[in-house]
């Protein structure tokens, strides 16, 4: 068990120097799915615990959605595992429609060992908000650049794809066409409830 924690590091580590390398071993652990979703929630309740401890640190200037996301960290916590099982459905049907050939457990794997790695990124971005708070920024805005350019290397690796270019831009696209969709479903609860306001 004491070897657990500096292997995670390892491999963590090993797979920012080699995205491809990295996700074949997860892949090649052929973890249960259960086990996998229960790392899903465990590594969604540190991260909001993460930014909520951040949130504390520096306090972000108010927000219209504070008041609802804020001072809820369940409701934080469900909203982003639900764009998490998103990602995983998105992962697995998009890239099995553009002629990939990876698993749904697979994909579950990836995705969940990608925000593991976001965790890892997030505790140093909450280190620097102590003793260096103008680097956190520019902690956050490489984590960006990190979550990209490692999903595309595990989608590619994944699915057997040729080019993580390539991948990249596929994920781009899908990423737009969710949005639009999820913007247009909003826009249908949003007329329902603002016509259901109206008329109390």
């Amino acid at each position: 068990m004491s070897d657990s924690t500096p292997s995670l590091l390892a491999l963590a580590r090993d797979t920012v120097s080699d995205p491809r390398e990295g996700a074949r071993r997860i892949l090649a652990l052929d973890l249960p799915e259960g086990v996998l979703w229960q790392a899903l929630v465990a590594v969604v309740a540190v991260s909001v615990l993460l930014t909520r401890l951040g949130d504390l640190l520096v306090p972000t200037p108010a927000d219209p959605l504070v008041p609802i996301f804020g001072e809820n960290p369940l409701l934080i916590a469900v909203v982003q595992g639900g764009l998490l099982v998103v990602t995983v459905y998105a992962v697995y049907a998009i890239g099995r429609a553009f002629g990939g050939f990876g698993s749904f457990a697979g994909a579950l794997a990836i995705t969940v060992w990608l925000q593991v790695i976001m965790v890892l990124l997030q505790v140093v971005q909450t280190v620097f908000l102590l003793i260096l708070p103008p680097l956190a920024g520019l902690v956050g805005l490489v984590g960006i650049g990190l979550f990209f350019y490692l999903l595309s290397n595990f989608v590619t690796v994944l699915h057997g794809f040729s080019s993580a270019m390539k991948t990249f831009f596929m994920i781009l696209a899908s990423m737009m066409g969710i949005v639009v969709g999820m913007s247009i479903l909003l826009s249908i609860f949003g007329i329902t409830f603002g016509g259901a306001l109206s008329d109390v």
